[in-house]
């Protein structure tokens, strides 16, 4: 076992043309674990709940909550897809803290390669989730404005709208960059704290550096999830708004 920091995923083996890194693997397991948790919490549903039905309908109903707070009637059409922002994003932030991420791998001539990687500290997995946020955002506009009150949202025959809308539309580009590099910053920066700290005290003084992961996990979904929130919001909403 030894502790391993690198910025880019590893590539542990190849399906046809396609290389399978250590953040893929974790994300099928990311997967696996979240279809698994909700047929448990589901498959008997009881006026009385266990702890496991519970606990759910708490995550759940806590996070529709925040969301119907801020989008309002819209909430049915936006909180999927919020809900799966930060569940998936929250349960790969802490699957990355479990013994055994970073540390069980195996050895490609002499260099060592993790068999599990926290997937938000590869910019891969985080620009995609951005790309996802931003084109769902986008597409929703279309929905609930139409196209031409979409496109009313940018261009202008008055010169001065028109010069702000394209400004604008600049910066939704720069939406991709803040909302992949602000999850893959934070996540990535305390992989490689905690790794670095493990390495020189084995006991007592990581788990400090570990309670701040968890809380900096959680704060970084919720982030994720919010602002994907606003930007639907906002951009759903009839342009005299």
């Amino acid at each position: 076992m030894e502790g391993h920091i690198t910025l880019a995923a590893e590539k542990l083996f190849s399906i046809g043309p396609l290389p399978i890194t250590n953040t893929i693997l974790t994300t099928w397991l990311v997967t696996a674990v979240m279809v698994s948790f909700a047929f448990v919490a589901t498959r008997k549903v009881a006026l009385v709940p266990n702890s496991i039905q519970n606990f759910a309908e708490f995550a759940v109903e806590s996070l529709h909550d925040l969301v119907e707070s801020v989008a309002g009637t819209k909430t049915a059409v936006f909180f999927p897809i919020i809900a799966s922002f930060f569940f998936f994003i929250i349960v790969g932030n802490y699957l990355g803290l479990l013994p055994g991420f970073g540390t069980i791998g195996v050895h490609q001539g002499s260099k060592f390669v993790p068999l599990f990687r926290s997937i938000n500290s590869d910019l891969n997995t985080t620009l995609a989730l951005a790309l996802v946020s931003v084109i769902a955002t986008h597409y929703l506009a279309i929905k609930y404005l139409g196209l031409g009150g979409y496109l009313k949202k940018w261009f202008s025959l008055n010169p001065i709208f028109l010069f702000v809308g394209i400004i604008e539309l600049a910066g939704e580009f720069t939406k991709v960059v803040s909302l992949s590099f602000r999850l893959f910053g934070n996540i990535f920066a305390g992989e490689t704290a905690l790794t670095t700290v493990s390495k020189l005290f084995a006991f007592i003084v990581p788990i400090p550096f570990m309670l701040l992961e968890i809380i900096v996990g959680f704060v970084q979904a919720l982030v994720f999830a919010m602002l994907t929130l606003v930007f639907m919001v906002i951009l759903t909403q009839k342009h005299e708004h």
